[in-house]
């Protein structure tokens, strides 16, 4: 459940705190005072993108935060814990987005990218704004609208799941090759794996083929510089490195007897002197080990030149010679043993095809049941809202797709007749705008409360309605309100008066300036706003009477 909210240099709002309690809570206000921002931040806190737009006139960003209570959630507290983000029992969003586009989330405070912040938000916040009467005229929507009324989750996964296995075994079928491509295949990468296993080289091979050969190109250089450097350190001169040291050393020891300062030094230089016969040491080591051998230097010089040859024959590096050849090779099995993978594979599709048929046909069963529940459940509410004699029923047929589909072997149609006598006809011809709201609503009522959600969010669901129906209509809400969380925003007085908290959206304006805040209204200050939203231009004794029989009335309810 939502239990605070907060929103700084957001749109038109400078700053805002808001407070959530449960039951049905409602947002009016004006026309054009900014009653849809808090719905617009509860998008953004549930993953939705944002855009520079977003942010405050002259400020560098816009922050929003919302925090909500988990409660018996333990499903949200195992996704928290999966992705490292919980935190007790409280859940904090928070939502940064600068003025040059760029945004940032957190959750918890740790760093989140957006799609982890969408797949919480998806968990926390249902929201059914104003425009998705549209989208109820879309068949693959309808579809889904069904089978979350019917709370066909497991069996559709097990669908989607066969659906896909099926499909990778066919691409991988459809990838063999066959006939003369596939022998002439076969041949030329026998002689290729043949000439790489003759001529390629491991990684650390390479490099020390490469080391002989940079010696023996250098050998000369190395000779004469290993002699030359032989004598500084000890060679036949006065002044080599050995015989300063040793001086060195003993001054210092000199010294040490009158100053004992100078004793370490002595020591340091005595250690410098042992390095310096160690390296003498060790160069003639190397000195005995170089090789002059010429006809070495030709045969590395063959070998690093067939390898050069092979790399841009192959358009590898040479260092992945070898790599590349074990690809080839493991093609190479491959193709010889096509013949038998393609009888297995095929054996394979055919057992997942029949797996694909009965998850398919028992989830069409369970679809059925569904679409006869949902229309006579929405049918029953048509009624309530002022369409009485309709029908709704929801129409399923074959897909008749020659391969399985993720989404099973059904499609469906939502079918509605307004008008008593008449035959139902699909909704995306027949329903007008004031018919598509109410279907719209009625089709949300009999599906809400199917799942774990706590806070459900309502964006002027109620436009097109009015008088007795709009009064159902908050009807509705609050009850579903006294189960979850409900956030409402309308125009309708109706709906209003049935909300459990009310809050009033103002938009201020000055010489240079334009603000919006929020208030929670007192039960005074929702009297007088049910009054305006009920009333015209003067609001009188009798409206401000009406708006206090609303509210009663809805209190008793």
């Amino acid at each position: 459940m939502l239990r605070t909210l907060y929103v700084k240099d957001f749109a038109v709002v400078g700053e805002a705190e808001i407070a959530f309690d449960s039951g049905m809570t409602v947002v009016t206000g004006e026309t054009g005072a900014g009653k849809s921002l808090l719905i617009d931040a509860l998008l953004l806190l549930a993953g939705h993108r944002a855009d520079a737009g977003m942010v405050r006139h002259g400020c560098d960003r816009a922050e929003l935060s919302a925090e909500f209570d988990l409660g018996g959630r333990d499903d949200l507290r195992a996704w928290l814990r999966d992705e490292e983000l919980d935190d007790d029992d409280a859940c904090q969003l928070r939502r940064v987005i600068r003025s040059e586009g760029s945004s940032r989330a957190w959750i918890n405070g740790r760093p989140v990218s957006l799609a982890q912040m969408k797949a919480l938000g998806e968990r926390l916040v249902e929201i059914h704004g104003q425009h998705e009467h549209q989208a109820l005229l879309d068949r693959r929507q309808q579809l889904v609208l069904l089978d979350a009324f019917g709370g066909h989750a497991e069996a559709l996964a097990g669908v989607v799941e066969s659906a896909r296995a099926w499909r990778e075994v066919n691409a991988r079928i459809a990838a063999l090759p066959h006939g003369e491509d596939a022998s002439a295949r076969i041949e030329w990468l026998g002689h290729q794996v043949d000439e790489l296993d003759r001529h390629a080289l491991a990684p650390d091979a390479l490099a020390a083929l490469e080391d002989d050969h940079r010696r023996l190109a250098n050998a000369g250089q190395l000779v004469q510089g290993s002699a030359g450097l032989a004598d500084l350190l000890d060679g036949d001169g006065e002044f080599t490195v050995a015989r300063l040291a040793a001086r060195a050393q003993a001054e210092a020891a000199r010294l040490g007897e009158i100053d004992t300062r100078f004793t370490a030094i002595a020591e340091l230089l005595e250690a410098a002197r042992i390095q310096v016969d160690e390296a003498g040491g060790s160069l003639a080591r190397v000195q005995d080990a170089l090789d002059l051998d010429p006809d070495r230097l030709a045969e590395i010089d063959a070998q690093l030149g067939k390898l050069h040859e092979l790399a841009r024959k192959h358009r590898v590096p040479m260092a992945e010679l070898a790599a590349h050849a074990d690809g080839l090779r493991a093609e190479l099995e491959a193709l010889r043993s096509a013949g038998s993978d393609l009888a297995e594979l095929q054996r394979e599709r055919e057992r997942l095809a029949k797996a694909y048929a009965g998850k398919a046909a028992t989830l069409g069963d369970a679809r059925r049941k569904a679409a006869t529940s949902l229309g006579e459940a929405v049918g029953a509410t048509l009624g309530e809202l002022g369409m009485g004699g309709g029908r709704f029923e929801v129409e399923l047929e074959p897909t008749g797709a020659a391969e399985p589909d993720a989404q099973g072997a059904e499609r469906c149609e939502f079918l509605v007749s307004a008008n008593p006598g008449q035959p139902p006809r699909a909704l995306r011809k027949v329903a007008s705008g004031g018919e598509l709201s109410r279907i719209s609503l009625a089709i949300e009522v009999a599906a809400l409360g199917l799942d774990e959600i706590g806070t459900m969010v309502f964006d002027e669901v109620d436009s097109g309605i009015g008088g007795a129906v709009a009064e159902v209509v908050g009807q509705k809400l609050r009850r579903l309100g006294s189960q979850r969380q409900v956030l409402c925003v309308t125009h309708l007085a109706q709906v209003a008066a049935q909300g459990h908290a009310h809050l009033k959206v103002v938009k201020a304006k000055t010489a240079d300036d334009t603000r919006t805040h929020i208030e929670v209204l007192t039960p005074a200050q929702r009297r007088d706003e049910i009054a305006r939203m009920l009333g015209g231009i003067e609001i009188t004794r009798e409206t401000l009477a009406h708006a206090k029989q609303m509210l009663t009335h809805a209190q008793v309810d």
